[in-house]
């Protein structure tokens, strides 16, 4: 062994030692082969849907119950989890308790599915208290999106399940919205084209401008999807849960982030030499991206483009995912086709059992 691998191996071993005894087999586990995919089993009517927070909490009090009748109106049995509604500055309970919540919502054999309220911010903190092993052992439906990107990524990376980075029980869900769900998580066979662009003609004479995919790099590529909220993608690296791109469809979105900041956050992971390694990237909108007082800026197309055209892979932009209205719902390890000249992206498997 050289001197430099075993630095390495103790810097490994300090890190890991941080966390549970499951969770550093799991992550060793996964350094030396990643987890087969695990389907949950297929959301339907009248099953009991888990109400977790494990980010920040809604501000409003009548946003619970609220959130209770939107679980109810689409034909399912709420369970709000207790830290939901504990408020700890920004958080929704402390770090602790809202992992708890987590955990109790995979353990209880009563909840079919566990359905996030909203992101904000919080789910880093709570990395080291889930109990991935837990999860493992009982796999659900996972739903939620924005910070919840952090519980996506390690629960891909250290479980293998299928997770859905759809719209949160915290607000509104519209009925475009409604239907990916059903499509994605209520059907056990391929969905087919997902996330597809508004199907209104505009009168002639115009062209609309906010549901228009763009074709950065023109291909078509094959392989599992991963990403979600760019923000939580770079923050993962340097961690245990670090995201594998390698071979993967990886896509991207985030809201309130100036254009400078989305260009660093993408320049991070070409550095990394991570996004070279995906087989094709499906960029998302970017809402809110106008910001950072800067008096010159670059327009946001010019960004993505100058950092993915020299990749070799195929490149989209536009696709209805993230904080924007009439969302699609995206699996997390299910196999999907992007064809970047169409700005089409199909699941090519079942999402679920």
């Amino acid at each position: 062994m050289t001197r430099r691998a075993f630095l390495e191996g103790l810097s490994a071993s300090a890190v890991l030692s941080h966390y549970p005894e499951p969770t550093r087999r799991l992550l060793e586990e996964a350094s030396r082969r990643p987890p087969d995919p695990i389907k949950p089993r297929a959301l339907r009517p009248g099953m009991t849907i888990g109400l977790v927070a494990p980010a920040s909490h809604l501000f409003d009090p009548d946003g619970y119950r609220r959130a209770e009748a939107r679980a109810r109106s689409l034909g399912f049995k709420p369970k709000l989890f207790p830290a939901a509604t504990s408020v700890h500055g920004y958080l929704a309970g402390e770090d602790m308790a809202r992992a708890a919540d987590l955990n109790a919502a995979f353990a209880d054999d009563k909840v079919d599915a566990v359905w996030c309220l909203r992101g904000g911010y919080g789910c880093l903190r709570t990395l080291p208290h889930v109990d991935f092993d837990l999860i493992k052992r009982n796999p659900k439906v996972f739903i939620g999106y924005s910070d919840i990107t952090a519980l996506h990524l390690a629960i891909q990376k250290l479980v293998g399940l299928v997770t859905f980075h759809g719209p949160m029980l915290g607000s509104d869900v519209s009925e475009p919205s409604w239907d990916a769900v059903r499509r994605v998580v209520m059907t056990a066979k391929p969905a087919g084209p997902i996330g597809p662009v508004s199907s209104e003609s505009p009168s002639a004479g115009q062209v609309a401008a906010d549901e228009r995919v763009v074709t950065l790099t023109g291909g078509v590529a094959r392989g599992r999807l991963t990403g979600g909220n760019l923000s939580l993608v770079t923050r993962l690296l340097g961690t245990p849960f670090e995201p594998d791109l390698k071979g993967r469809i990886l896509f991207l979105e985030d809201v309130g982030e100036a254009g400078y900041r989305i260009d660093g956050m993408l320049s991070q992971l070409r550095l990394s030499g991570k996004l070279g390694a995906c087989a094709g990237i499906v960029f998302g909108r970017f809402t809110d991206a106008g910001g950072g007082g800067q008096p010159v800026k670059l327009p946001l197309e010019t960004i993505l483009r100058e950092l993915t055209m020299d990749l070799g892979i195929p490149v989209s932009w536009g696709f209805r995912c993230g904080h924007v209205d009439d969302q699609t719902t995206v699996p997390y390890g299910v196999n999907a086709e992007l064809n970047a000249d169409s700005g089409t992206v199909r699941l090519v498997d079942s999402a679920v059992r």
